[in-house]
């Protein structure tokens, strides 16, 4: 069986920036085992599997070794080959995900998806985390999923060079770790999940589902300009707009064609 395969660079105005994904668009969802398959030879931090839903699509998002529940960046970039490859001309499309329903719509900047918040929980620094950070948070929440850990200065975000393994054996899925920006941007950010097959994710929608409220909460703002500091990096505007965020974003076509399933 042969299915189209696009790589898209998410989050990014040029090639080579943001988050790579793969989306794969298929008639009808095969065995996991075979999702997994694809995603492993894939090798890139998820892959989207897409499948035509009467006037929508369905939606699942694999690392190479694990399903997840939510991926902002393959979901920006299964919006991306909607709009642009397969109904081009198309404004918005809503896609029915293990997190729901998911809506993305055109916007003159590029892609905004409406997506569930995280809420984050303050909890007492856990046992380790600095350790494994090699710096010593200020403030440390859990938002359901990952630690989220707030440090004093943008700098020491950029800087880190974590002790992947001592991560990998927390009990969550990743670390965020961010602080307020210094400069054009709000807060920055990196995230780290070497437990389910991503050692450091270049730019994380679903991480910024926690960190916007968090922002939004300490600023007072609204809408925020968030830069994820990875070495790839990626520029997103998000907003808190009442029960649900906006993330907000562009994307790259890098390679198209069809994948022996």
């Amino acid at each position: 069986m042969q299915v189209p395969i696009y790589q898209v660079d998410a989050f990014a105005s040029e090639r080579f920036k943001g988050n790579p994904a793969a989306v794969m668009v298929m008639d009808a969802y095969p065995d996991d085992e075979l999702l997994r398959c694809l995603a492993a030879e894939n090798n890139l931090p998820e892959t989207a599997f897409l499948v035509t839903d009467g006037a929508g699509y369905r939606l699942r998002w694999f690392t190479p070794t694990v399903e997840v529940p939510l991926c902002g960046h393959a979901t920006l970039a299964s919006a991306a080959v909607v709009m642009e490859r397969l109904e081009p001309g198309r404004t918005a499309v809503t896609f029915q995900s293990p997190s729901g329903p998911l809506t993305v719509r055109r916007s003159a900047g590029g892609y905004v998806m409406d997506f569930p918040p995280r809420r984050c929980n303050s909890i007492p620094i856990p046992t380790g985390l600095a350790e494994a950070l090699g710096v010593m948070p200020v403030e440390v929440a859990h938002d359901g999923v990952n630690f989220l850990a707030r440090v004093d200065r943008e700098q020491k975000v950029r800087d880190l060079a974590p002790d992947l393994a001592s991560i990998a054996r927390m009990d969550v899925a990743g670390v965020i770790v961010t602080a307020k920006g210094e400069g054009d941007h709000d807060f920055v950010s990196r995230y780290f999940a070497p437990a389910i097959g991503v050692p450091e994710d270049p730019v994380t929608g679903s991480a910024h589902c926690a960190l916007t409220p968090f922002w939004s909460e300490r600023l007072q703002k609204e809408a925020l300009h968030a830069y994820q500091a990875s070495p790839r990096g990626g520029e997103l505007t998000v907003r808190r707009v009442g029960e649900r965020v906006e993330l907000e974003g562009s994307c790259v076509f890098y390679l198209e064609g069809l994948a022996q399933c």
